[in-house]
């Protein structure tokens, strides 16, 4: 027996080493790889994004996908390439009852909506919605006209209201005012109330239609939001009818928008919008402070002080938390580092920046093609000049019809256009990652372009307008409008992938989308042409069903063209 220890001791190294496993795994070596990164980042001060930087490049997480097994697919960062599989269908089902009609209602439901022009969108939409809940005649809703804003404008003269009446008359029945014989003969005037923020259905039935049976008129004041963003699915695409199709700003408000989207495209075949919003009681509000020393501080603080129920913040913690809106120049930064280039052409959409022309010079140096609404159209502009909501309608038409619509905000003007531009085809949408880019712009100095830019683009995976970002139940519904949106399906064989074939031929397929709903869809392998880009864009501005941009699947890295 101690002879066969000694012969074990005696064994070769070689042989002794065979016990052990020949291969290190792959999980353990880019956890070694991992650690060291992590120890020279600690002194390189940028931990965080170095490691989710090289952790992703070394795992290849399924977001970077191979294309033909040797090269990542880029991001083509003009348009979605997965959009074409993805259409808005809100059509209403044939379980869903008509409307009732004025006589046969329940009473009639007044909404005083609050805020500026899209907030008030909001109020709207909802308003329509919790008519249909509560079996009510809706009258038209009442504009605000004494917030920030000051606009005296009524329903009338921002939006088409015969349509807007017209279009939903089989989901509820509206009338532009309550007639003189109901009036007369109710005993006392509508009932005033304001209900809870993202008050649920149950709530409405329950707190609400006992008193509208009750006085025969009700109405809701400061009406934005006041209904939940959780609503079962023929609500929901209701809610989408009302946003996405009965909602159409004045043929005069119309026009204007439309020749500035003209003027535009004969300057450049594509163009960006971005929406500023800037305001000095929007950064008063903020609480953050955006590098203008102690006049700013002064200043914005005496503006802040309008507000006697708004807590002290700390500039540092709002901004680490992702609540600081972008500059100007910041705005820039991203798109240039994201990759569009210094001859890209875009359209500012904004009210009055604070700081004027200095504070915007730095983004028309990264982007010399600068144009807005006052240097593209001026004296057709001068109806309009004393609407803000009005010249805001404006704006709203260009930037639904860019071919990338960026903001530097998460306001309600950005909230309703990204939902939009998702339905209507999954447009090119950039909502900036605020709290992930914070951090790389105070480091901005301490690092290369080409280092700043590939962190960019990773702090904005997820926040570039691709449809898989929505998620049913993630936001607020009129940002993320998922029950609105449905996915096109194709026969054996064919995945929805643009054929190198471009004469493949358009077949008619009927799709059972999820309200039960038969609706015809088309699909086409090949590219479409002016024509039915054209139509596109027709449709959507005229209440059509749906509307869906030319494109490939998922991309991984950013390419410009």
């Amino acid at each position: 027996m101690a002879v066969g220890k000694a012969q074990e001791c005696c064994q070769s190294p070689q042989k002794q080493f065979q016990k052990f496993p020949r291969k290190i795994s792959r999980s353990f070596l880019c956890g070694l790889m991992l650690f060291a990164l992590g120890l020279i980042s600690l002194f390189t001060g940028h931990v965080a994004s170095d490691i989710e930087w090289y952790s992703q490049r070394l795992m290849k997480r399924s977001i970077f996908s191979k294309s033909d097994g040797s090269r990542h697919v880029r991001i083509d960062i003009w348009k979605s390439k997965s959009s074409n599989l993805y259409y808005g269908c809100s059509s209403r089902s044939p379980n869903f009852p008509p409307a009732l009609r004025e006589s046969k209602s329940n009473g009639y439901l007044l909404i005083a909506t609050s805020g500026g022009l899209n907030q008030q969108r909001t109020g709207i939409t909802d308003a329509v919605v919790v008519a249909r809940i509560l079996n009510a005649t809706l009258v038209v809703p009442q504009l605000d006209h004494d917030s920030f804003w000051k606009d005296d404008s009524e329903f009338v003269n921002i939006f088409d209201v015969e349509w807007f009446i017209s279009y939903l008359s089989k989901d509820v029945t509206i009338v532009k005012r309550i007639p003189d014989k109901v009036m007369r003969s109710m005993e006392k005037p509508p009932y005033t109330m304001r209900v809870p923020r993202k008050s649920t259905p149950e709530f409405y039935l329950d707190q609400v239609l006992p008193i509208l049976l009750r006085r025969q008129a009700l109405q809701l004041t400061k009406f934005d939001y006041r209904l939940t963003s959780s609503l079962d699915e023929e609500l929901q695409k209701l809610r989408c009818r009302v946003n996405y199709h009965a909602i159409r700003f004045t043929k005069p408000i119309r026009a204007l928008g439309q020749k500035l989207v003209k003027r535009m495209r004969r300057m450049s075949s594509r163009f960006i919008a971005v929406h500023l919003r800037f305001e000095p009681d929007m950064l008063a509000f903020s609480g953050c402070y955006y590098g203008g020393g102690e006049k700013e501080r002064n200043e914005l603080g005496a503006i802040r002080k309008r507000w006697a129920t708004l807590p002290d913040l700390s500039p540092d913690g709002e901004r680490k938390r992702g609540k600081c809106v972008l500059t100007p120049h910041e705005v820039g930064l991203m798109l240039r580092a994201l990759g569009f280039g210094k001859d890209s052409y875009i359209y500012v959409a904004s009210g009055e920046i604070y700081g004027g022309e200095e504070t915007l010079q730095p983004l028309r140096d990264l982007f010399p093609n600068f144009y807005t609404k006052e240097m593209l159209a001026d004296q057709e502009l001068k109806p309009f000049l004393s609407f803000s909501s009005r010249l805001a309608a404006i704006d709203y038409i260009v930037c639904d019809e860019s071919d990338v619509f960026a903001t530097n905000n998460n306001g309600n003007m950005a909230k309703i256009l990204a939902g939009r531009r998702r339905y209507m085809g999954h447009k090119r949408t950039i909502r900036p990652n605020a709290k992930k880019l914070s951090s790389l712009f105070q480091e901005r100095q301490e690092m290369d372009w080409e280092t700043f830019a590939k962190k960019v683009k990773l702090a904005q995976r997820g926040s570039m307008g691709e449809p898989e970002e929505m998620r049913p139940g993630r936001g607020e519904f009129h940002e993320f409008p998922a029950s609105c949106i449905c996915r096109k399906l194709y026969k054996d064989g064919d995945n929805g992938n643009d054929s190198n074939d471009n004469t493949q031929k358009p077949v008619e397929e009927h799709v059972r989308v999820p309200n039960g709903v038969v609706v015809s869809t088309e699909k086409t392998g090949g590219k479409r042409d002016g024509g039915s880009l054209q139509r596109l864009k027709e449709d959507s501005r005229t209440g059509e069903e749906q509307a869906a941009s030319e494109g490939d699947m998922e991309e991984e890295e950013f390419l410009p063209d």
